[in-house]
């Protein structure tokens, strides 16, 4: 690494964790003002301590990412200029993009981190924590609210299932799935009732299954494969459910991956109109939240320069302006979206697309 991208990246990096410090610290503290005489009262382990207020904050960093990375770059490229590194380096024969590469690469690994914790930490975490604060903090009473339920509309199957050993619904406890007529609808095909559910390789295996058939009448009738019933530990390999399936439509819609709102929306028959545009649309505004980062930074830097040359209140308030600018694009497309004006892919793509055209035009201008 060149002894000038290490300053530039030491330079960025102080500025960053100082800012996320903060905002993090902010809402730390605005969540204990409201929950810190339940956390003594509760007495938890330091770990859940922690654990909570991650999957307390997690949601929110999809926004806090952007808004820490404006200020450290606004105050990076200010110093630079306040101090004139930045024309000392372009008469070494420094480029332009060799001397903002490190915070452009940051904000691309920051945006890496934010789709991660989008799609993998907070359908995990999020729920929990939530669940956590509503129950007081009392582990004990939060370990009986753990009852879940799924229906695949599609296949005309209901799970009913007492609780789960894992957080990602891999291994399940006392569960009961029914399976409907395809041609007979409300009518029972067959009933599965199970100590346990583990998903192994792609497949469902239950110990101790108890299968009963019925007729499109709903009357019971002898099992075709007698043989095969009386196994106690089995699969089914005609039971496609995922466990991401399950533990998904049990948390709120907002945690959800991206990933899994998508497969909701092509499994659920029975939605609406307006809630499969809906659904689409969150969906896809996950996708494109991390590129919030990039557009961001790419603003940010020749905002952060005109403050170091001209004026500070210049440069802070045409980023400001732009932040603003974007996440109110963001919000139109939201509302055009669920009013019919803009199909819901559409409407969530553009605002980052276009923003990020404007964004590296100037950039382009500064160089």
């Amino acid at each position: 690494m060149r002894l000038l991208t290490k300053y530039v990246l030491r330079e960025f990096l102080i500025p960053l964790f100082y800012c996320m410090t903060g905002f993090v610290a902010i809402f730390v503290l605005f969540e204990l003002s409201a929950s810190f005489s339940r956390l003594l009262e509760a007495k938890l382990p330091f770990t859940t301590i922690l654990s909570f207020f991650c999957g307390y904050l997690a949601p929110y960093f999809m926004w806090l990412a952007p808004a820490a990375l404006m200020l450290a770059t606004l105050y990076t490229m200010w110093s630079f200029c306040r101090h004139s590194e930045i024309i000392a380096m372009r008469a070494s024969g420094v480029s332009f993009l060799a001397i903002v590469k490190p915070v452009l690469c940051v904000a691309i690994l920051v945006a890496a981190m934010v789709a991660w914790v989008n799609e993998s930490y907070v359908p995990q975490h999020a729920q929990w924590a939530k669940q956590l604060r509503a129950e007081r903090f009392e582990l004990s009473r939060l370990e009986k609210t753990d009852d879940l339920a799924y229906r695949d509309m599609k296949r005309g199957r209901m799970w009913k299932i007492d609780g789960k050993r894992d957080p990602y619904g891999y291994h399940l406890t006392k569960v009961k799935i029914t399976q409907e007529h395809p041609y007979s609808e409300g009518v029972r095909q067959w009933t599965l009732l199970a100590d346990s559910a583990d998903y192994l390789d792609g497949e469902w295996w239950f110990t101790k299954p108890v299968l009963q058939h019925f007729d499109r009448e709903g009357r019971e009738v002898a099992t075709p494969v007698p043989a095969l019933d009386a196994l106690s530990f089995r699969v089914f390999p005609e039971i496609k459910e995922r466990p991401s399936d399950i533990v998904g439509q049990n948390i709120d819609w907002r945690y959800n991956s991206a990933h899994s709102k998508l497969r909701t929306v092509r499994q659920n028959k029975d939605l609406t109109a307006d809630q499969r545009i809906g659904y689409i649309y969150d969906a896809w505004a996950q996708i494109m939240a991390p590129l919030a980062c990039i557009v961001i930074t790419l603003f940010a830097i020749p905002a952060g320069i005109a403050s170091g040359r001209q004026s500070v209140f210049k440069g802070v308030l045409g980023a400001l302006g732009m932040f603003f600018a974007y996440y109110g694009l963001v919000i139109f497309g939201m509302v055009s979206a669920n009013k019919g004006w803009i199909p819901p892919v559409p409407a969530a793509v553009l605002p980052p697309i276009v923003f990020l055209g404007l964004g590296l035009r100037a950039f382009h201008r500064q160089r």
